[in-house]
């Protein structure tokens, strides 16, 4: 009778994906960049991303060489900032501390910046095909599912649990192929066929053996029972611009919302926004429509407010500067930042 990682292994080489283009290398480098890209972000969304990283950053130094805002412009738009600064982080660490060349164990990789116990067993298992698990979102779903894991992830006792679990159902010959193979199947399962909601079982390779399945309920794994409360908050933009069509920007503390990229001010009230010292001064003020940006856990109800200056001294050029049509688009800014100043250009 065939293993798990049997079933897993074969299925992967008919009907897994095979055509990403992070599945045709092993330079750790290109896999860490896909892995940190994918966290939490679809497949569709990273594959432009990953290619302007590369055509900017083809390897290890020219990234640890970049500006953290060049990096953070490139990123703009794929969300989870942090990642950026993280990868940033990293490739200096790398640099610096190896080499240049990134450490070939799950467990060496899993100190560097940005760099999870999951993550490092996935570039551990592609690029030096070692034996060790990796349980991102999907394959948790899939093992859980698969193996009947009904014990609350939310609890670290039981998550320890299910890394062990993951441990003995991993490949145990040919591991230079079935590592590989064995991890990037579990993430095309889960993908593809294992969903969150109406999974595709009878395409699965595990269906006679999950107990998911067998117990008619597989939409019941994994169990978390933890959650994060959805909160909502409103801000005000205030979107300047003097006579010559520049616009004003700041740049948002480390920590937060949007930490380290560039922004319009943000104010917490449209009464703060009309104390604002530079308005006297404007031509014209316009409140723009109000709209909805969703962040993980958060929604955040954007307020725009233009202001067209007749002169720019009311502002501190310590805390904000002012930047062209031509600048600001190479800055690190937020997606709908971006998207509002889009539009005017």
């Amino acid at each position: 009778m065939s293993s798990l990682a049997d079933k897993v292994v074969a299925w992967q080489a008919e009907h897994g994906r095979q055509h990403l283009p992070w599945q045709q290398t092993r330079d750790p480098y290109r896999v860490w960049l896909s892995e940190i890209m994918l966290q939490q972000t679809q497949v569709s969304t990273v594959l432009a991303y990953y290619e302007r990283f590369l055509a900017r950053f083809p390897n290890v130094a020219a990234l640890a060489a970049a500006s953290q805002d060049e990096v953070l412009a490139l990123w703009s738009g794929l969300g989870y900032y942090s990642r950026a600064r993280n990868l940033h982080r990293c490739a200096q660490v790398v640099l610096a501390e190896h080499g240049g060349q990134f450490p070939r164990t799950a467990a060496q990789l899993a100190e560097l910046p940005g760099i999870g116990r999951s993550t490092a067993g996935a570039i551990a298992a592609f690029c030096f095909a070692e034996r060790v698990p990796i349980l991102d979102a999907n394959v948790r779903r899939v093992l859980t599912r698969a193996l009947g894991f009904a014990a609350d992830l939310a609890v670290a006792a039981h998550e320890r649990q299910l890394w062990d679990a993951a441990q003995t159902l991993l490949p145990t010959q040919q591991l230079d192929m079935a590592m590989p193979r064995y991890t990037q199947g579990l993430m095309d399962l889960g993908a593809t066929v294992c969903s969150v909601r109406k999974p595709s079982c009878l395409l699965c390779p595990l269906s006679r053996e999950c107990v998911a399945l067998a117990q008619g309920a597989p939409e019941n794994y994994p169990v978390k029972t933890r959650k994060l409360q959805r909160q909502a908050q409103s801000w005000w933009l205030l979107w300047l611009q003097d006579a010559q069509g520049r616009v004003y920007l700041q740049q948002r503390p480390n920590q937060g919302i949007w930490a380290g990229l560039y922004c319009l001010p943000v104010h917490e009230s449209a009464a703060a926004v009309a104390q604002h010292p530079a308005l006297p001064q404007a031509r014209t003020v316009e409140h723009l429509p109000a709209f909805l940006h969703v962040l993980t856990h958060r929604d955040l109800h954007l307020h725009p407010v233009r202001a067209t200056l007749a002169n720019t001294e009311a502002l501190d050029t310590a805390s904000g500067n002012w930047f062209s049509a031509e600048q600001w688009p190479h800055l690190g800014l937020p997606a709908p930042i971006r998207k509002l100043l889009t539009v005017d250009a």
